[in-house]
């Protein structure tokens, strides 16, 4: 099942005693779940260590650490010519620190592309790279998305209003505050 990590608590509890009635009737069922690290997390609380003890857990980790060498074998893919003649290195460098995923890379290299071609640049500079980047990629709002929490998903995992969630977000929270629920953040074992 993909976006595993959207289903319901009760969703788990159902599909893990189905596997209970598969095995009593002498057969195997197996369940694969695939998801944010947000399901990793859910599998983990006290509430759902029934169904987290009979899980395996595998994290992929994507291009994470290798986005420079993903970068040069896409370029290596799509042209005839060198990387080179289409990014330069300082580019592809820049490129490869400011991204984590690899929707993200052809996104933005995309978006590099067209901006050079309209501005009649080549090859593609960092000038480029950063005119065409997001701000706040990296932001506490973006990271926690790309593991699968949303500002509803992060206040009931931390029991408090969704309204203070979005405060938190928005850098509209006083810096006591921030603090704790950074602490509860990573407490809970979520990337800040």
């Amino acid at each position: 099942m993909d976006e595993a990590h959207a289903l319901p608590g009760k969703t788990l509890t159902e599909l893990k005693r189905l596997m209970e009635l598969v095995h009593q009737q002498g057969n195997r069922l197996a369940v694969i779940l695939a998801g944010h690290p947000k399901l990793q997390h859910a599998l983990r609380r006290p509430a759902m260590e029934e169904i987290g003890a009979r899980a395996s857990v595998f994290t992929l980790e994507g291009i994470k650490g290798y986005q420079h060498d993903y970068i040069v074998w896409l370029l290596e893919q799509c042209t005839d010519s060198q990387g080179d003649a289409v990014l330069t290195p300082e580019a592809v460098d820049f490129l490869a620190a400011s991204l984590a995923t690899p929707l993200q890379v052809e996104q933005y290299l995309t978006l590099a592309l067209e901006a050079a071609y309209r501005a009649g640049q080549k090859p593609v500079t960092p000038e480029i790279i950063a005119s065409v980047l997001a701000t706040g990629l990296d932001e506490l709002e973006p990271t926690l998305a790309r593991h699968g929490y949303n500002a509803r998903a992060v206040a009931e995992l931390l029991h408090v209003r969704q309204a203070e969630i979005r405060a938190l977000l928005r850098g509209r929270l006083p810096a006591g505050r921030v603090q704790e629920l950074q602490q509860e953040l990573r407490a809970a074992g979520l990337p800040l």
